[in-house]
């Protein structure tokens, strides 16, 4: 299946890496890289301070970059992952394509805040799914 960008990407922009980060992926050199994704956060029994919710998926406009040292995705200009290949973490969130195509990444909320709990899904409708999934494992190999 074939995704394409974002209106809110090709009008305006939206959905870039942002450029302050874009020239540090630069330097660490950029592997595999999309942007003005459409894509969705799907959380499910999920719990921080002064937040609740059993189930709720909200749309994002989303950017992916793999580079020789991370795995970076930003929903707009906000990190929503930004993990080293050699940071333990990132094994232990799972990397699929549905069968739409869509890369998935899910993990327990945890992982990141101790104070979280439940799990969250990240879903992003690129046309590289297959090809983040792969460099991505290949990374993990390695480490």
């Amino acid at each position: 299946m074939a995704f394409k960008k974002s209106l809110l990407y090709r009008f305006s922009g939206v959905g870039r890496l942002p450029v302050p980060y874009a020239l540090t992926f630069a330097a660490e050199g950029v592997v595999l890289s999309d942007e003005g994704l459409k894509g969705s956060r799907t959380i499910r029994n999920f719990h921080r301070p002064g937040e609740y919710s059993s189930y709720r998926k909200t749309a994002m406009i989303a950017s992916i970059v793999v580079t020789n040292k991370r795995l970076a995705a930003y929903n707009g200009n906000n990190p929503i992952i930004d993990v080293e290949f050699a940071d333990e973490r990132l094994h232990q969130i799972a990397f699929s394509v549905e069968p739409n195509g869509a890369l998935l990444a899910a993990f327990d909320a945890s992982l990141f805040h101790d104070d979280w709990s439940g799990q969250i899904e990240y879903r992003f409708k690129t046309n590289l799914a297959q090809q983040f999934v792969d460099h991505i494992r290949q990374k993990l190999r390695k480490q």
